[in-house]
């Protein structure tokens, strides 16, 4: 993702828009057709889209009679569907709309065919259909939790959850420490090939390119404040100039917000990339944001749950050959493997689809400085990548643990921006599309390797990694495409100690009008907040160190938006004096970046409870009205110390499924606020 103001990550799940008219060199392009998947130009993508595979039989459940001949058996073997299926009230996430209002949920169906039928009813029920994506299993709704309730009733439906959002990470000598340059040497440039980057899109008519994007595609959700980033200014589009990320919804002030992308693609296959002889399938999967409280600026990008799952789907259908999918975005923070989270549950299945046909899915680990990684990268089935620096050593920010798979360059990454020009970013969002721009070296070079053994290649020929996270010794290999493909010796272990960003003194924008009115106070001492000397790209949310080249706005240098490492715990009312502008030690900056990272982590901020700006959270900590107003302050109270470097968030996830219950007993809401506070002593 780009560097913004505050963030320097890998696209953390929020990406920011693309704009602009300009179109790559290639095949005349095919009009998308009325289905949902549009194509791209003939010579690179199929004339039809994914198959549905389903039947075209309605009747799923056929009635189950009891017919007069064998009065026990039959009934018993024509019911197991009614017997086994899950309750209505369990298809519903926890959480949705119980605090009354509507709520965007995507809504998994037994099959494609169920589709339109589905939606017809709903829409007849006044449930709103925002999205309804044909030959794919779901659709997206807004409604409150009766009609949810309602929807979930229907036996073609499977589950309702929300459709989260999600920001993308932040953002030469790279090359040669992988030996990349090594590879090329022996004539490894990945042609025929591909690398599909799932991002805000790219400048297709950028030199670095040179004329090699084989296909684009666009699927941007919108809602009241979101706007979608396609160029046609629909939820999708396909084709030629659809990715494009020149175009004007992605300008904010001068600045394009959909950088990005650009990057990321320039980092896997430009010119002065891993693989520059691979083609580029880019996909734009970003939403424009015009919501001060939620971005903390004017405009945002993020990436919506829906159009991930749209953008796969696309991927899977498309004919070019397609070494990997990059994702450099990211969400909640895990500390083990998430697949059986909830959206593990389904994102999984579409990473298994792709490496089966022979395509990795790469994955931004995150720059939280965290033992863990993020949503998606937590998969085990993805390629979970963190951010090495020039020296060998893991980034001060770069996520890490035995979650990951692998280590890459991500500090002061040199890679192509929209304009012709360059520009350096770093975060664990630029490290993973160096990897998977590896695998399209590896795939070219042996094109009737299954995948998984290319990805474990790349594992036993990296340099071990060799350190403590979680209590328990690591290794993880860094990137070596000398060892790997080359023919290099493997390089020896290396021992690391990770160190936390060092800590700076952030100035507060004096503009800020978020949070309480300000008081005459001066800043005390430097906050918590670790700055990375690089500040990555945000994964989601896009944060950039900036060495621009011949770039029209030069952005000024961003922080790493990390976790603190004072791990002090501070009471809720101590919190609310740190929050009320300027009236404590820690900087505004680090405080908003405290709430950045507890959106990610946490269930009920922002989405049951808006904690996402200062005046909001401030809002918060003081509220006792209720009782549902004390357990959120107590909640919060405990993910702020979480951020400042507690450790810990068991009893968090046990106080927020209370929270997040549709109907909550006052002695539930008391019990679960009293262990939470507890917590915080």
């Amino acid at each position: 993702m780009r560097l913004r103001p505050l963030i320097v990550c890998t696209i953390a799940l929020a990406l920011l828009p693309l704009s602009g008219p300009a179109h790559a060199d290639g095949p005349t392009p095919t009009p998308p057709p009325a289905a949902t998947e549009s194509h791209a130009p003939p010579a690179t993508e199929p004339s039809t889209g994914p198959p549905t595979g389903q039947p075209a039989e309605p009747p799923a459940e056929p009635p189950a009679e009891s017919p007069a001949e064998p009065p026990a058996e039959p009934p018993a073997e024509s019911q197991p569907p009614a017997e086994t299926e899950t309750p209505p009230e369990e298809k519903v996430e926890e959480g949705l709309g119980v605090d009354g209002g509507t709520a965007r949920a995507i809504v998994e169906l037994t099959g494609p065919a169920e589709n339109a039928p589905v939606a017809a009813q709903a829409a007849a029920e006044s449930v709103d259909v925002v999205l309804q994506p044909q030959s794919q299993a779901f659709m997206v709704v807004k409604g409150t939790a009766e009609e949810l309730a309602r929807l979930a009733e229907d036996p073609r439906v499977a589950s309702i959850r929300r459709d989260r959002t999600y920001t993308p990470t932040q953002a030469g000598s790279n090359l040669a420490l992988i030996g990349a340059d090594q590879a090329h040497a022996k004539g490894f440039t990945g042609a025929g090939q591909a690398v599909a980057v799932l991002d805000t899109g790219i400048d297709p008519d950028h030199p670095w390119y040179n004329g090699r994007v084989v296909a684009e595609a666009c699927f941007s959700a919108v809602e009241p404040g979101v706007e979608s980033l396609c160029p046609n200014g629909q939820t999708q589009q396909s084709g030629t100039g659809a990715a494009d990320a020149t175009t004007e919804k992605c300008l904010s002030g001068g600045v394009n917000l959909c950088d990005h992308g650009t990057h990321v693609a320039g980092i896997a296959a430009g010119s002065g990339g891993v693989a520059p002889g691979a083609g580029i399938v880019a996909v734009q999967v970003f939403s424009r944001v015009n919501d001060e409280n939620l971005c903390g600026e004017p405009s945002c990008l993020l990436a919506y749950e829906s159009s991930l799952l749209q953008a796969m789907d696309y991927v899977a259908g498309l004919s070019q050959p397609v070494a990997a999918v990059n994702l450099s975005l990211g969400g909640m923070l895990y500390d083990n493997e998430c697949d059986t989270s909830e959206e593990g549950a389904v994102f999984k299945p579409k990473i298994d689809a792709l490496l089966a046909k022979g395509t990795a899915t790469v994955v931004a680990a995150g720059n939280e400085y965290y033992e863990g990684a993020s949503y998606p990268a937590c998969i085990s089935s993805a390629v979970a990548v963190g951010a090495n620096d020039g020296g060998d050593a893991i980034a001060d920010f770069s996520n890490r643990g035995a979650v990951l798979d692998l280590f890459a360059p991500g500090v002061d990454i040199e890679s192509s921006v929209p304009d012709n020009a360059t520009t350096v970013y770093s975060g664990t969002s630029m490290a993973t599309p160096h990897v998977a721009g590896a695998l399209a070296l590896m795939k070219a070079a042996s094109p009737q390797t299954p995948m998984a053994e290319l990805i474990d290649k790349l594992k036993t020929t990296g340099r071990p990694y060799v350190y403590d996270a979680n209590g328990t010794q690591v290794t993880t290999p860094r990137l070596d495409l000398a060892a790997a493909l080359a023919g290099a010796a493997p390089q020896p272990p290396i021992s690391q100690t990770p160190v936390a960003p060092p800590e700076t003194d952030p100035q507060p924008d004096p503009g800020d009008g978020s949070g309480p009115s300000p008081e005459p106070d001066v800043p005390a001492d430097p906050g918590p907040e670790p700055t990375s000397s690089a500040s990555p790209v945000p994964l989601p949310t896009v944060t950039v160190t900036v060495t621009v080249t011949a770039s029209p706005v030069v952005k000024p240098a961003s922080t790493v938006c990390t976790r603190g490492r004072t791990a002090k715990k501070l009471t809720a009312k101590k919190w609310a004096v740190e929050i009320h502008r300027s009236s404590g030690k820690i900087p505004d900056d680090t405080l908003t970046c405290y709430l950045k990272l507890i959106g990610k982590s946490s269930k009920v901020f922002p989405e049951l409870t808006k904690a996402s700006s200062l005046g909001k959270a401030y809002r918060v900590l003081k509220n006792t009205r209720t009782g549902k107003a004390r357990l959120d302050g107590a909640l919060l109270t405990a993910w702020l110390n979480w951020a400042h470097g507690t450790n810990g968030t068991t009893t968090l996830a046990a106080a927020e499924k209370v929270r997040l219950s549709k109907k909550p007993s006052a002695s539930a809401l008391k019990k679960a606020t009293k262990k939470v506070v507890r917590s915080t002593r």
